[in-house]
Formats: structure tokens, C-alpha cells, sequence
């Protein structure tokens, strides 16, 4: 039998997306006790139950690796399953499993564990291995602690990752807004893609967005490339979006799509002058490329030429490309198309991911 106060799987609790962090005095969300403050790291977010050494796999008190969604992930990162093992009996931990390059934090990387063939999994968890960042912990020696504030969960889970060895991390933590809101732009250069804020006297809430989350969103200058119709015929459905690189070639990095019915209706009539037979460069990303996530036709589009300049504004980046719709912010006829460069998306100076979390409790208390 397992030593877990509970059974597998539980969902995690979950995050309201706010434009601001929350503060105890502010007049939205009340918080008499406090909040605590987290980065959010760029992973796969994953509940670790810990497992007995020499357990047969998916036997009953074998380490588990659970996805928000209830999958099972130790399949696709075996190489965790001893950091499992290191848990004490009757342990889960909620947490990101992260890959980290460069310093950084590296989604692209880590999307491609996610692979159906034993033989390529084998493979990419020697050359890519994953590690595990701690920020909450439901259990430990067989106690629920889901019922206990987070102060105190924080508290009990610092003093189990200063007992741990890699790829185990612990994510930082204050509760010091000021200094939540450094990180935004601090821990950017670590892959850090946003600030979570806790309220220090509440429980863990299985399934809840009872935490706040507030994601980094980056302004980027970039040229019109394309665009692709709506659905309705008669207005533009998305504009596409393109950066050069140092050759001169347009790349296309993502798209934005947040207009009014006659907002669209009037992009159309501005752009459609602008049509060419072919657009972005013939050596660079172009969009309807092939992807390994979806198996649909590509979606028409038409390519304009390169005269119209908007900024926009991004959460995450994926390689060269935006993971999510960017924002439109304004329309910038003051800026030259061939300014809009590659280099608005490179990491920027700062720390490393290993600068910013720690396998030792170093860290400010909560």
C-alpha cells in the first residue's frame, strides 16, 4: 500500500490571470493575512508523488509524475524517477518540470520529450534532461497538508528541498510586492514568464483559480507580412506577423487577431492594396509551416508586402516564434520595417536559472 494521505491523481490548484499583483490593502482581492510571491517558470506543471525504490513500475506506491490533466508524465522523463524516489514515504510535491539551456528555461526543448516512441524517449532523456522546480507541498510522511495555510506549507517544503539533491529546485518566494514586481523584468534572462501571488493564510484548493497569476508581456515593433480572412468572408481574420534577421530575411514569428467587427472591416480595405504573390522570405519561417502538435490543413493566407509596422505585445516565445495571439498596442508609421529585428526576442543580461533557484535554503522566508 502507499504511504500517501490520499490517492492519486488530484488536480492542482490554479491561477485567475490579473493585468496586477495583488496587495494586502489593495480593494481587489483581500487578503488580511498577506500574499507570498512566486515566479512562474516555463514548464509542464506536475504534481510528484513520492515511490518507493525498486517499486515495478505502476505498482501500487510506485512514484507518480502526474500532469494537471491527470496524465501520467514519469513515462516521458524517466530520468525522474530517482528524484521521485528521493521524496520522503507518503510525499507530494507540486511543481514544474523544466528544462533549462542557455541559463534559461527552455520550452521548445522540453515540448519535444512529449514523444510516443520508447526509443526516442530513452534517447532525449540522456541528451535533454528535465529538471524539478518545488514551489508547494500537498503532503509529507503521510500528512495532508492541504488543510494548513500556505505560510506553513512553504515553511515544511524548504526544509525538504534543503534535504534534496538535482534536479530538485526551489523556487524563490517573498512577500514583499516591491520585489515581486523587480522579478517581472529580473528573472526574465532565467525564463521566468510571470509572478504567481498565494494569500499566506489560505489552504490548497484542489481544482480552484485561487491564486493570481500575472504573465511578463514584452513589447515588440513587427512587419505586416499577411494576413488571413475571417470566417465571415467580408474583414481580415489575423494579421501575420514577421521580424528580420541579420540576413535581411522576414521571418514569420507569430500573429494578432484582438480587433472589432469594424475594426476588421477597415484593416481589410488598408491592406488589401498592399497583396503580392508571395511573402516572407524564401528561407526563413513562413506561416502554415507543418506542426507537430496538429495534423489539420493549413489555413489560407496572403502575403503583402512589408510596409506596415504595429506594435505588439507577447507573453511567452517559443524559439522564434510567439506561443500565444500577441496584442495589438498601436500602429508605429515612425518606425522602418527593416528596424523591426530578431533581436527584440533574444534573452536578455541578468541571472541564470541556476542564480535564482537553489537545491540549499538560502532563501527569504515566508
Amino acid at each position: 500500500m502507499s504511504d500517501w494521505p490520499f490517492p492519486p491523481p488530484r488536480t492542482p490548484m490554479e491561477a485567475r490571470v490579473r493585468d496586477e499583483l495583488p496587495d494586502t490593502g489593495s480593494a481587489r482581492g483581500q487578503a488580511p493575512g498577506g500574499w507570498g510571491y512566486e515566479p512562474k517558470w516555463d514548464g509542464f506543471r506536475a504534481l510528484s508523488w513520492s515511490g518507493r525504490p525498486g517499486s515495478a513500475p505502476e505498482a501500487d506506491g510506485d512514484a507518480r509524475l502526474d500532469s494537471r490533466n491527470h496524465r501520467p508524465l514519469l513515462r516521458y522523463f524517466p530520468e525522474l524517477r530517482g528524484a521521485l524516489e528521493q521524496l520522503p514515504a507518503g510525499c507530494v510535491v507540486d511543481g514544474e518540470v523544466v528544462y533549462v539551456q542557455g541559463g534559461r528555461t527552455d520550452f521548445d526543448v522540453l515540448s519535444q520529450r512529449i514523444h510516443p516512441a520508447e526509443s526516442r524517449i530513452a534517447k532525449l532523456s540522456v541528451e535533454t534532461p528535465a529538471q524539478l522546480v518545488a514551489f508547494d507541498l500537498l503532503a509529507i510522511d503521510g500528512e495532508d497538508l492541504r488543510p494548513a495555510p500556505y505560510r506553513e506549507r512553504r515553511e515544511r517544503l524548504e526544509a525538504l528541498v534543503g534535504g534534496l539533491e538535482r534536479p530538485w529546485h526551489l523556487t524563490p518566494a517573498t512577500r514583499d510586492r516591491t520585489v515581486a514586481e523587480q522579478w517581472f523584468t529580473a528573472f526574465d534572462s532565467a525564463g521566468c514568464d510571470g509572478i504567481v501571488a498565494k494569500q499566506l493564510d489560505e489552504p490548497y484548493v484542489e481544482g480552484k483559480r485561487h491564486m493570481i497569476k500575472v504573465k511578463l508581456r514584452r513589447t515588440i515593433d513587427a512587419v505586416v507580412g499577411g494576413y488571413r480572412m475571417h470566417k465571415l468572408g467580408d474583414r481580415i481574420g489575423s494579421l501575420l506577423l514577421g521580424l528580420y534577421d541579420q540576413a535581411g530575411q522576414l521571418h514569420f514569428v507569430g500573429h494578432c487577431s484582438g480587433f472589432s467587427d469594424e475594426e476588421r472591416v477597415a484593416l481589410l480595405d488598408r491592406i488589401t492594396p498592399l497583396r503580392v504573390e508571395d511573402g516572407f522570405g524564401n528561407e526563413a519561417r513562413r506561416p502554415g509551416e507543418p506542426s507537430r502538435w496538429a495534423n489539420e490543413k493549413t489555413l489560407e493566407w496572403y502575403a503583402v508586402r512589408p510596409e506596415l509596422v504595429c506594435e505588439v505585445s507577447v507573453d511567452q516565445f517559443t524559439g522564434i516564434r510567439f506561443r500565444h495571439a500577441s496584442r495589438f498596442e498601436r500602429w508605429r508609421p515612425d518606425k522602418e520595417p527593416q528596424d523591426c529585428a530578431m533581436d527584440q526576442i533574444e534573452p536578455p543580461p541578468g541571472p541564470s536559472f541556476d542564480d535564482l533557484v537553489t537545491t540549499v535554503v538560502e532563501q527569504e522566508g515566508l
